[in-house]
């Protein structure tokens, strides 16, 4: 059965350069392990009944299920660990430390950086540098890929949230302006490493050097590190809350990003054309002259 056409508006819309599918010289769409040959295939098999851009939202469902699988998984592992044991047992001596070193001035600094990674602030600066981005490259890819680490970032937050129901640190030992959510996970911590990690991602497959990679990465990783500590700096959250925050919010960024290789995987190998056959006149060598009797 032939695959259905693509629409060709999407096509253009979506289309990226050949050098795209590499970071440095890592290509993108070579999958050298059991498991990602696996997942090449089965997305060959999609690929027979949809478009890439269906398989793409396809592959995306499927973890954003296994996603909220985990996040419920680390729900029943937090109830666990709530006795005075395990990692639990740092939430109330960090949180008494943190608020021995608050100051007025570093108490505004850090409330002024967290609010970046709230409902509104993460989604909206994660949005203007998509838009930006897309304008720049003349493509929608950036749009997609944030508006989808985004949408699948607030999924994870509102089942964790659901499924535990856990009450935040006491007002007393907070800075204002309070919150009354569900404390676990924290929904700043995900947003800033998932939409960090997404568009650190978008960045350096257009970057060329090694060292500029590199500060990407890092800037990245330094972002959603500084956003967690600060949501327990505020008093906002527990440690635990920060921990399986980073912990999904890098498994959901991973689901993304293997969503879009898959996608270029399939695209490369739309656009691999064989090579001219022997017979072509064009490319054969002349016929020796006749030999005489």
């Amino acid at each position: 059965m032939a695959p259905p056409p693509e629409d060709p508006a999407v096509t253009r819309a979506l289309e990226e350069a050949p050098e795209q599918r590499y970071v440095g010289e890592r290509d993108l769409t070579s999958w050298p392990t059991a498991v990602g040959a696996g997942l090449v295939h089965l997305a060959g098999r999609l690929r027979q009944r949809l478009t890439p851009q269906a398989v793409l939202l396809v592959v995306l469902a499927v973890g954003l299920v296994l996603a909220a699988g985990l996040t419920a998984l680390a729900g029943a592992v937090y109830d666990a660990v709530t006795e005075d044991d395990g990692v639990a047992a740092l939430d109330r001596p960090l949180l008494d430390a943190v608020v021995g070193l608050r100051t007025p001035t570093l108490d505004t600094v850090v409330t002024g950086f967290s609010a970046l990674g709230g409902p509104v602030g993460m989604p909206v600066l994660a949005g203007v540098v998509a838009v930006g981005l897309a304008a720049a490259w003349r493509q929608w890819t950036p749009v997609l890929l944030v508006a989808a680490t985004a949408a699948g970032s607030l999924a994870l937050t509102v089942v964790g949230k659901a499924a535990v129901g856990r009450v935040r640190p006491p007002l007393a030992d907070a800075v204002p302006p309070y919150e009354v959510s569900a404390s676990f996970p924290s929904g700043h911590t995900l947003n800033a490493i998932a939409l960090a990690g997404i568009v650190a991602y978008l960045v350096v497959r257009r970057q060329r050097t090694k060292r500029g990679r590199t500060a990407t990465v890092l800037a990245a990783a330094l972002f959603a590190l500084l956003m967690g500590v600060s949501r327990v700096y505020l008093g906002h959250h527990w440690l635990t809350d920060v921990l399986v925050a980073w912990a999904l919010g890098l498994a959901w960024l991973t689901v993304v990003v293997t969503a879009h290789r898959l996608l270029l995987t399939l695209r490369a190998a739309r656009h691999a054309t064989p090579d001219p056959a022997p017979s072509d006149p064009a490319r054969s060598d002349p016929a020796p002259p006749p030999t005489p009797d």
